[in-house]
């Protein structure tokens, strides 16, 4: 796999996981407060050869992914679920412990952050899917997230994120219609 995007990550850590994967270029945030000069060197990575932000699946993995989306526009996005990132004995998270093949299926499945997203699915077809308002609510949003390959995501973060990646309709659910057939 040739990946002509630099990625974007948070240490040095998940560089070195990236590289047992693949032979890519990274920029480094190195956490979770993102520097100016390290926005102007992902900007300018932008311009030249496109960017791939690919953060931890937690919360300060998503607040770079945040920062970095707001001061970037067209970015892509790379994710990998909460279990391939799951360290030993569960005392950590993130893309240093996902495997190669984690790490290269995330990066086949990139999706594109798109400035003006057309509203395609409503709040209510999510509350009529279970998706918000639940007790089983979160339990199906992980699995569709997963299904999606779109990281974790509460439920304003799953409708922002449908929009921003154009996911349609028919794709949430034929998603759906296959985390039931699982059950």
């Amino acid at each position: 796999m040739i990946v002509k995007e630099i990625i974007v990550v948070e240490g040095r850590s998940d560089t070195e996981a990236i590289h047992r994967a693949l032979d890519a270029d990274t920029i480094e945030t190195n956490g979770s407060r993102v520097s100016k000069r390290t926005i102007r060197a992902i900007q300018n990575a932008q311009e030249r050869r496109g960017v791939i932000v690919f953060t931890d699946p937690d919360y300060p993995g998503e607040r770079i992914r945040k920062i970095v989306s707001s001061a970037v526009p067209g970015c892509k996005h790379a994710f990998i679920t909460r279990v391939e990132g799951q360290g030993a004995a569960n005392e950590s998270l993130g893309i240093e412990h996902a495997s190669p093949r984690a790490i290269l299926r995330a990066l086949e499945k990139v999706y594109t952050q798109f400035e003006a997203p057309e509203e395609k699915i409503s709040m209510q077809t999510l509350r009529t899917l279970g998706l918000l308002g639940g007790k089983t609510s979160r339990t199906l949003r992980e699995r569709l997230c997963d299904q999606l390959n779109i990281g974790y995501a509460n439920g304003k973060q799953l409708y922002k994120r449908l929009r921003i990646f154009q996911i349609a309709e028919g794709d949430l659910m034929q998603a759906i219609d296959a985390i039931r057939l699982e059950e």
